[in-house]
């Protein structure tokens, strides 16, 4: 399996690094969500934990999501037309997701999840353009079904994964359960959020509501460019070093 992960046959420094890894955590403690926040030496572990799986659903996606046959309506699609073009999303999620699968070993965590917030956030404010210059540009309406599409491609081949993976990356056995309860909780708080506020947010600021999901996408890619290193193929006390 490791000649096959690190694509080299000297893996017996990488197995006796493993096996002291295991020694030294047969004796530890699993922390708890409490003591994982208290804890200093993986403080930025944590804040980038939360920062990601916030982000994740604080993009928008939601709202995409929920909401898609409305944004179509809104953007002056014909209702008979709809359901294929919903249909069509799909076959895009399925598409993209299949990308990110069969890349994040070759290309790493930080690229693809740096260009699906980046490609989220340009989509989210090309949305917004769309809709407000519909009414003196009928063929807008094209680019905005097109920006839902590159807001779904853009999720599903990054920041729909990599947030979980990356999370097991980043600490070791005894921190990650606690570290799952932060990200996961954040993740569905978030989510509920978004779902419950984009109808008003969508009614008090119409087009422009798009624009802070733009905000958001834009910000989680550039925390991740700055803070968070990559993981691919490397151990937790590598990882440790780099942020420490």
């Amino acid at each position: 399996a490791l000649h096959r992960f690190l694509g080299t046959p000297e893996v017996q420094d990488v197995i006796k690094e493993m096996k002291e890894e295991q020694r030294s955590l047969s004796s530890m403690e699993m922390v708890s969500v409490w003591q994982l926040l208290r804890d200093r030496s993986v403080r930025w572990q944590t804040l980038s934990v939360a920062v990601v799986n916030a982000g994740m659903q604080l993009s928008g996606i939601d709202a995409i999501w929920f909401y898609t046959n409305t944004i179509f309506e809104n953007a002056g699609i014909p209702v008979s037309q709809i359901p294929y073009t919903t249909m069509g999303t799909g076959a895009i999620e399925v598409v993209a997701g299949l990308i990110g699968c069969f890349t994040i070993e070759r290309v790493g965590r930080r690229p693809l999840i740096i260009t699906g917030f980046c490609a989220m956030g340009v989509c989210s404010a090309g949305i917004t353009i769309s809709l407000l210059l519909q009414a003196a540009l009928p063929w807008m309406r094209y680019v905005s079904v097109a920006c839902v599409v590159g807001i779904i491609a853009g999720f599903c081949m990054g920041p729909a994964g990599v947030p979980f993976l990356m999370t097991a990356e980043l600490f070791m056995q005894s921190h990650r359960p606690a570290a799952y309860i932060v990200g996961g909780s954040l993740n569905w708080l978030c989510n509920f959020t978004v779902g419950f506020i984009f109808p008003f947010l969508q009614m008090s600021a119409g087009a422009f509501c798009y624009l802070v999901f733009c905000g958001v996408c834009l910000l989680v890619a550039l925390y991740v460019y700055f803070v968070i290193p990559e993981t691919k193929n490397k151990t937790f006390m590598e990882i440790s070093h780099i942020f420490a």
